[in-house]
């Protein structure tokens, strides 16, 4: 499953082009014991993952409801 394993989640979106929930990523980050400074750094490239990922759900959103109409 994707979402333990970083590697094939990183294969999975150069095949596919899906991204992986936040959630499972987090898991990931949890999984990897990073040190005290890696784990800051992933963070502050979390967070702007996160907050691009709503982004894009809320126009992929907007955009199926106006062609499911």
């Amino acid at each position: 499953m994707y979402h333990y394993n970083p590697a094939t989640a990183l294969e999975e979106l150069t095949e596919d082009a899906t991204l992986p929930n936040p959630v499972h990523v987090r898991d990931m980050m949890l999984r990897h014991k990073p040190t005290a400074d890696q784990s800051l750094e992933l963070n502050r490239i979390f967070v702007e993952y996160q907050k691009s990922f709503g982004e894009a759900q809320k126009l992929a959103k907007k955009l199926l409801k106006r062609l499911a109409a």
